[in-house]
């Protein structure tokens, strides 16, 4: 398993540690160094993060925000993380270009296909932000819909949990892990990996999928190099 190209999802949610709101400086310091270990291996790097630790559109529509407009605060949460992530990335000498699908030019680019790859291609870690840029698509969606466009290899979707289970392991600690899935198999069982929308995209394209925990250090390296921790969801 040799990945040249990857697409790397993050939760906002993980950018909070130990906090209950916001970003915490020492973890995303931590995915910095950890993104930066494959950097160094020459894997072209881009990468999605939602924006839970902020603002989530949902949320926000149930508290009676209109949904649209709750949806794009959720979307400018997300390039509060990327700016957060750019900066760590760049403090450790790693080359980053933050690309959002809302136009905000004074602190990022305008999401442009071609421009993207030819940052990967030059060796930069591509940060999208703003999701898809359209309301009622989650970043999920839009993670997929990016590793189509540029091509990558593999969704390596970080998580707090070390792979796909039955069930909730946080809440039933008998919950069997799955070393591997195939689509057919997931929605079989009802698994809930992605929403609807984006996991039907991947399985369209053909673009599998990998659920890791990313808290642990190294594992992002030992994923990369096709070591079997996580959950492959594949044909």
């Amino acid at each position: 398993m040799n990945f040249k190209r990857i697409l790397l999802k993050l939760s906002g949610e993980a950018l909070m540690g130990d906090r209950s709101y916001g970003i915490d400086p020492e973890k995303i310091n931590e995915y910095a160094q950890e993104i930066k270990q494959i950097y160094d291996q020459k894997i072209e790097i881009a990468i999605v993060i939602g924006g839970g630790n902020i603002f989530r559109g949902v949320s926000g529509s149930s508290q009676g925000i209109d949904r649209v407009q709750a949806d794009y605060m959720g979307m400018l949460a997300t390039v509060i993380n990327g700016l957060a992530l750019q900066s760590a990335l760049e403090n450790i000498e790693v080359p980053t270009r933050l690309q959002t699908a809302l136009k905000i030019e004074a602190v990022a680019e305008p999401y442009i296909k071609r421009k993207a790859v030819r940052h990967l291609e030059k060796n930069r870690v591509v940060i999208f932000s703003a999701g898809t840029g359209n309301p009622f698509f989650t970043t999920d969606s839009a993670a997929v819909l990016r590793a189509v466009e540029i091509n990558a290899d593999v969704i390596l979707k970080g998580t707090r949990v070390d792979g796909i289970y039955n069930e909730d392991p946080e809440k039933n600690k008998e919950a069997v892990k799955f070393d591997s899935l195939s689509f057919e198999e997931v929605l079989k069982k009802g698994l809930k990996i992605m929403d609807t929308t984006a996991f039907t995209l991947s399985q369209e394209n053909k673009l599998p999928i990998i659920v890791f925990d990313m808290n642990t250090k190294g594992n992002l390296v030992r994923v990369v190099s096709g070591e079997n921790i996580g959950t492959k969801v594949d044909l």
